[in-house]
């Protein structure tokens, strides 16, 4: 079954009577080079299990199928699990779960479902709308993953990518890089969707770090003062965090300088030291 031919893709959906949710950001890749690539990037044997979030018609799914030696995938949508049924029923080393990424408990799944493998990655192609959040829950959640490979929205691959202190640096950002090495791998044009987005793609890669980089005393402190930092993202760094943290100005002046950081930095040229630093003495 070909799910790269525009036709068949059609005949299938029509015959489950599925319709594409624009609230779930339901876009289908048809182009054959690209799923290929990301299955490729995993560097997956036998011994690999593979979380895929969101399979969609199993176009990424049939291709992880081949490299890996078990793969899981969460879909969301209950009216893609027929059309899951009839595209991946070749395959006997994957599993669907209807499920939502952002509520299931994915330590317990993948001990359940991967635990035997010598090695899991993440891989995906995910809707732009929660981007940020599905791969902040993967990150925050520490999983025992090596690495995570996912499609997203070019914007947000280049946000998310970005160097910490450079001009397109978000608060997603430092949390990435708090995280993991980052890395875009390759660009996605529109018109390889189905239907096509209105903006172009990207698949970048998250290599997970086995042990930590940033030394942090109090984790919640400082991702709130990088939340914080970046919130008002025309103002200063100074005054974007004494106005969300509810910290006196000249409390925050005083670290600053203590720091010797320019008054009028913007958190977009902070270091990842200098938001430790800020987060140590605020």
């Amino acid at each position: 079954m070909d799910l790269y031919d525009y036709n068949t893709v059609k005949r299938i959906l029509g015959k489950y009577g599925f319709t594409f949710s624009k609230a779930l950001g339901q876009n289908f890749l048809i182009d054959p080079d690209v799923c290929p690539q990301m299955a490729d990037s995993l560097c997956a044997d036998k011994s690999t299990g593979v979380l895929e979030v969101g399979p969609g018609i199993g176009v990424l799914t049939k291709e992880l199928c081949g490299v890996a030696g078990r793969v899981v995938s969460l879909e969301l949508d209950k009216r893609l699990l027929p059309v899951l049924d009839e595209t991946l029923a070749e395959f006997d080393n994957v599993e669907i779960l209807n499920a939502d990424v952002m509520k299931i408990d994915l330590n317990a799944l993948i001990d359940e479902k991967l635990g035997d493998c010598k090695a899991v990655k993440v891989c995906a192609n995910l809707p732009y709308y929660i981007t940020s959040p599905v791969i902040m829950t993967l990150l925050e959640s520490r999983l025992p993953i090596d690495e995570i490979v996912v499609m997203v929205q070019k914007e947000a691959g280049e946000r998310l990518c970005a160097q910490v202190g450079s001009r397109l640096a978000g608060a997603v950002t430092v949390a990435v890089n708090y995280y993991a090495d980052s890395e875009i791998l390759f660009d996605v044009l529109r018109d390889c969707f189905m239907p096509s987005p209105k903006v172009d793609s990207v698949v970048i890669r998250l290599k997970i770090r086995k042990e930590q980089k940033f030394k942090v005393k109090d984790e919640k402190r400082f991702f709130t003062v990088v939340k914080c930092a970046f919130s008002q993202r025309r103002k200063t760094a100074l005054n974007s965090i004494s106005n969300t943290m509810g910290i006196s100005k000249d409390k925050v002046t005083a670290v600053f300088n203590g720091l010797g950081l320019d008054l009028n930095i913007r958190a977009e040229k902070l270091t990842m030291e200098d938001f430790i630093n800020i987060s140590e003495n605020i």
